[in-house]
């Protein structure tokens, strides 16, 4: 601790130092044309590649150029995600399908989606003493960096882990979609146990029940869920399993793959990628939200409070002082977000089976004043409407599950996504991804005495 102490005040020291060297002003990313974060002023990404996986539509190109905000639409393999929620309706395992469907580029007959699904609950295990051995002998709140590295110390049981065939690439991927709910559930038990200082409890998956099915029953002391419950969550994971190559994880995914790296090293980097709250923490940051606007809005029905309060947010006087009103916009999606629009009747259908209507109310009143209050207050060049986070914090904590699971139930759901990008690159693998970047660096003379 002396050493951490004395080393943190040296580094303290030196942060102007970074600071003066490193900040680099907006005139110049505007001066050389670099898109910062590769999208334009406009908001519109900067093309870096093609994929056949699934598609985001959220603007009409016009005849003249011109681009027009229109309801977005998400396409997995040709299919639109609404068409495939409503083909999977009162289907179990709905998930496992959908994986199959973006890992082999077809929707699976009977007989494809049952022998899928028992090869998944043949791979829904863990090395003998690994739960003991790697999950709970570190423990933490931070169950993304458990579960990577979990991720990395699987490749150490697998003697092909660096296979570059695609068979083993494809096992493994497998593999990892069947084991990450164990490895996300486990590592919040272990932290639950020897931080919390609650009961631990391991539950085995069972090979006849689904995904969502066993995340619940692996979370919960009686392994007990309802129907309902089992289907919200199903649903829920299929609209986060996939969102085009763009997005900021997927993307890693690519560029580790074309390198040569290996499936464990790419999947762990694709998880370090959505653990950053710009990715795949922002339903964490709305139910906080939505947790201060209960304390300062005591009648859900009263809009006129709701749009003061909402607008002391969006002025920075109220919640974090950020100035903004989280789980509303979307960085690609403009007049609407499809799986929000997609998710709501099944959230409402939770919601009265579980007694939350009250809750509920907040929620639809803030999803019609916000955007209001955003247009009123920012000139922004899209229209801005909820996104699926915005209701997905609200779904899981209706479901029991605890906040630290939010973001790896994301993982849980788009490691599919990242696996079914990850073989494309691998077939159509062509270059190593390396963009390139402009050095503004002021060149120095060195003074050598001879």
């Amino acid at each position: 601790m002396t050493y951490h102490k004395t080393i943190m005040e040296y580094a303290e020291k030196q942060v102007p130092a970074c600071v003066s060297h490193d900040t680099i002003s907006d005139e110049l990313f505007a001066k050389y044309g670099v898109n910062r974060g590769l999208r334009d002023i406009n908001g519109k990404g900067v093309l870096t590649g093609l994929t056949n996986i699934s598609k985001i539509v959220s603007f009409k190109e016009e005849k003249d150029g011109t681009r027009t905000p229109c309801d977005g639409e998400l396409w997995y393999r040709g299919y639109n995600v609404r068409d495939l929620v409503r083909y999977m309706n009162g289907k179990r395992f709905g998930f496992e399908r959908t994986a199959y469907l973006l890992l082999f580029g077809e929707l699976p007959g009977e007989e494809d989606a049952v022998d899928f699904i028992r090869h998944l609950a043949r791979s829904r295990s863990l090395p003998t003493n690994f739960t003991r051995d790697v999950i709970m002998k570190a423990p933490g709140r931070d169950i993304m960096s458990s579960m990577t590295r979990s991720i990395l110390t699987l490749a150490s049981y697998d003697p092909d882990a660096l296979s570059a065939e695609l068979a083993d690439n494809l096992r493994q991927c497998i593999m990892l979609i069947a084991t990450f709910p164990m490895l996300a559930v486990y590592g919040y038990h272990a932290y639950n146990h020897y931080e919390n200082n609650q009961s631990m409890y391991i539950h085995h998956p069972l090979p006849r029940k689904s995904t969502a099915e066993n995340i619940l029953r692996l979370l919960r002391p009686d392994g007990k869920f309802s129907p309902v419950e089992a289907e919200v969550l199903d649903v829920a994971l299929m609209l986060h399993m996939e969102h085009g190559g763009g997005n900021n994880s997927t993307f890693t995914t690519h560029v580790i793959t074309s390198s040569g790296s290996d499936t464990y090293a790419t999947m762990a980097a694709a998880m370090s990628s959505l653990k950053g709250p710009r990715h795949g923490g922002a339903n964490i940051k709305v139910m906080e939200m939505m947790e201060d606007i209960r304390e300062h809005v005591r009648n859900y029905e009263d809009e006129d409070a709701i749009r003061k309060y909402l607008t002391k947010m969006i002025r920075g006087k109220a919640f974090d002082g950020k100035g903004l009103i989280y789980g509303m916009g979307h960085a690609v999606y403009s007049v609407s977000d499809p799986r929000e629009q997609i998710f709501k009747s099944y959230v409402t259908k939770l919601a009265e089976a579980k007694g939350c209507c009250d809750e509920l109310l907040l929620y639809n009143n803030i999803e019609k004043i916000a955007p209001e209050v955003i247009a009123a207050e920012r000139h922004i060049y899209k229209g801005v409407s909820p996104n699926v986070d915005f209701y997905s914090g609200f779904v899981y904590s209706m479901l029991g599950i605890p906040v630290e699971l939010y973001t790896p139930l994301f993982a849980i759901a788009r490691i599919v996504g990242w696996s079914a990008h990850r073989l494309e690159e691998l077939v159509g693998n062509g270059k190593i991804i390396r963009p390139a970047y402009m050095s503004i660096m002021k060149e120095r003379k060195l003074v050598v005495k001879d």
